[in-house]
């Protein structure tokens, strides 16, 4: 599918935006955020491409809340992050925001079964573990991201590209705001990459969530909606 080239937005209504934000690390040191501005629509899938050291992980981790800017402003639906405590921000990212990251360490608790993974959001939120409620929300996803049946296996039984499926499912499970994937394919085969970029595509075509990619890969920013270039910690 085609990609177009996005040009930074005036800030409107948007699933996520950024006005003018900068971080900058050692004090006065260079900037790996530049005045970084852009608006993204809600129900779009979005890539964030550029070479390495550009500034596009820094992005996303100010973009979801994982790093503070050292100025500008982030809003996440409406919700500006700098305003937040602490222990609001660890809720919001908790109830409003998936994510799936590179590391499979990162994505899964190894001692958890592969159920216990994707609805462990919901029980860090105070749900009970044993809900008729939970237990089909999490069988409802391993079905949909082809795993029905798997829930009480470990994580370690699962290939990479498993993992990155059960991660994709525990990342919806919340039904948030926006899903920020951090080179979701990096250490994949092709085959079990594309069907992790299917399941991003199919969550903003079928559910209308939000997802911000960053990949190093054309081809895989290629199933986005659209494509933002970074290059020395700006948008171009």
């Amino acid at each position: 599918m085609k990609s177009t080239v996005h040009t930074v937005t005036a800030v409107g209504a948007a699933a996520l935006s950024l006005e003018s934000v900068s971080r900058r690390y050692g004090g006065r040191g260079s900037a790996v955020l530049d005045a970084v501005s852009c608006a993204v629509p809600a129900g779009s899938f979005t890539a964030v491409v550029g070479p390495s050291g550009s500034g596009k992980s820094t992005f996303l981790q100010c973009a979801a809340g994982l790093d503070r800017p050292t100025s500008g402003t982030v809003r996440i639906g409406g919700t500006d992050l700098g305003a937040l405590s602490e222990a609001a921000l660890t809720r919001l990212r908790r109830d409003r925001v998936g994510f799936v990251f590179q590391s499979h360490a990162l994505n899964l608790v190894p001692s958890l079964s592969i159920e216990e993974n994707v609805v462990l959001p919901l029980v860090l939120a105070g749900a009970d573990p044993a809900s008729d409620d939970v237990l089909d929300r999490g069988r409802e996803l391993l079905t949909r991201v082809g795993l029905a049946g798997r829930g009480p296996d470990g994580p370690s039984t699962l290939s990479g590209g498993q993992q990155q499926r059960v991660a994709v499912a525990r990342a919806l499970v919340t039904e948030p705001d926006v899903v920020f994937a951090d080179e979701p394919t990096a250490s994949l085969d092709p085959g079990s990459a594309a069907l992790v970029l299917a399941l991003l595509r199919d969550a903003v075509r079928i559910d209308g969530r939000t997802v911000v990619m960053v990949t190093h890969d054309p081809s895989a920013a290629d199933w986005a909606d659209t494509v933002l270039t970074m290059d020395g910690g700006r948008l171009r």
